[in-house]
């Protein structure tokens, strides 16, 4: 009578405590997903204020700013006439000491002038319009270290949350299988079980903790690589995570497509150095023209004699042009044409990986939806049949101890799943910009 009343007790407490409470997540993020048709997981409220605050206070993001800032004062200074020159000049006669000869002498003089370098009409605008391209370049490197930081901020979040998740998850299973040891020590005890059933018990337990050490790991790790990317100290407080449900975004590949070539930053640059290789090449055709020069002076002679005026004007003439000019335009060209081949080659490349990152994103919700209405409610009624098996005798305690274990297994692939997913979208979002 009293060993029948253990095994009652025993069959009770495995059925409430493992087929109830212990894997409510699961079902929990199921329901949370039908809930979020259409939206984003609900971990997405936390998330933007990390990825807020990564974009206020990231030193990646503040150097690539800084640049953008300085190559912008770069424009005016190309498109302006250099400086002119100032010039001083003592002619002397009979003794070289300072103004000898002035009073006797009209060749003596103390001249005072001023002469300018005019570039000839067009080269200024196209040195402005070259330093404009660099200046655009740096802005598109700036938005594209914006977008490498939310897409790290996101990345690493996710992985905090499942590591998070499958730590409360350890837990449980940890706790349960202490109250199946427990059991299984009191049925061997009363002659009920076998001796091995208790040591598998704890060798199970002593595997989940090991396992619980390991993700405390991991997690430990990713949080020292979330602070250094929100720009924190890594002795801050641990960053905190919310629930991990997949987002429901519906992805079309030839929107995407679109979407690259119009909010890419990284096909940006390659835009912008094909808009410099252009005008680089016109400023190089007009290499084959002259700049001028002109020049002013006033020479004072001595009281007795009359001042000099002198007037200037002089032209660079491209004499060796076969040796300057003509490379110059060879090289403008073939530049060009490398930044064009470039920007196809990044646009090839930059689609080529969002059709991978929709792939992963689209695969991992089919997997998704075979865990929620497949796996998951399998594994959870192989245990509940394992349990009412194992109630009269009819499978070992092994039996119990491995649909435990695949319970566990399944759900920790879930959540790895779920993480998966929504990395695979944040890739998405680091090269096209926001879906939401």
């Amino acid at each position: 009578m009293k060993t029948h009343i253990i095994a009652v007790v025993f069959a009770a407490a495995l059925m409430i405590g493992i087929g109830g409470a212990a894997f409510a997540g699961p079902q929990s993020a199921a329901t949370a997903d039908e809930k979020a048709a259409g939206h984003r997981g609900d971990s997405a409220r936390g998330l933007d204020a990390l990825v807020e605050e990564a974009m206020a206070h990231s030193p990646l993001i503040e150097a690539a700013r800084n640049h953008w800032q300085a190559q912008t004062r770069a424009p005016v200074q190309a498109g302006t006439l250099p400086d002119p020159q100032i010039t001083f000049q003592h002619f002397s006669v009979g003794d070289p000491g300072p103004g000898s000869g002035l009073g006797n002498s009209d060749f003596a003089y103390l001249g005072f002038g001023a002469s300018q370098d005019v570039p000839f009409p067009g080269k200024l605008g196209l040195q402005a319009a070259i330093a404009q391209k660099d200046a655009e370049y740096a802005r598109q490197q700036y938005e594209t270290a914006r977008r490498e930081v939310a897409e790290k901020v996101r990345e690493l979040y996710f992985e905090l949350c499942y590591h998070d998740k499958i730590d409360a998850l350890l837990h449980q299973i940890h706790d349960e299988l202490g109250r199946i040891a427990e059991i299984a020590e009191t049925r061997y005890r009363v002659g009920q079980g076998q001796q091995q059933d208790v040591i598998k018990a704890r060798l199970q337990l002593t595997a989940i903790l090991k396992e619980l050490a390991m993700h405390h790991q991991d997690g430990d790790q990713v949080q020292l690589e979330l602070k250094a990317v929100l720009g924190r100290d890594a002795d801050s407080p641990d960053v905190e995570t919310g629930e991990l449900t997949p987002s429901t975004i519906r992805l079309s590949g030839p929107e995407l497509r679109k979407l690259v070539d119009a909010r890419s930053p990284e096909l940006g640059m390659q835009h912008a150095m094909e808009e410099r290789g252009r005008s680089g090449l016109e400023l190089a055709r007009k290499g084959y023209q002259p700049d001028f020069s002109v020049g002013y002076m006033f020479q004072h002679t001595g009281q007795r004699f009359r001042d000099y005026y002198l007037l200037t004007l002089g032209a660079k003439i491209p004499l060796y042009f076969w040796r300057k000019q003509t490379p110059a335009i060879e090289q403008a060209e073939l530049e060009l044409q490398a930044a064009r081949a470039q920007v196809r080659a990044r646009s090839l490349d930059m689609t080529a990986a969002v059709d991978r990152q929709v792939i992963a994103f689209q695969t991992a919700e089919r997997v998704l939806t075979i865990y929620r209405e497949g796996l998951i409610p399998q594994a959870r009624n192989s245990l509940e049949a394992a349990l009412a098996a194992y109630r009269v005798s009819k499978v070992d305690f092994q039996s119990l101890l491995s649909a435990v274990i695949d319970l566990l297994n399944v759900n920790q692939e879930y959540y790895r799943e779920v993480a998966d997913h929504e990395i695979a979208l944040a890739k998405i979002e680091q090269v096209v910009g926001d879906l939401k």
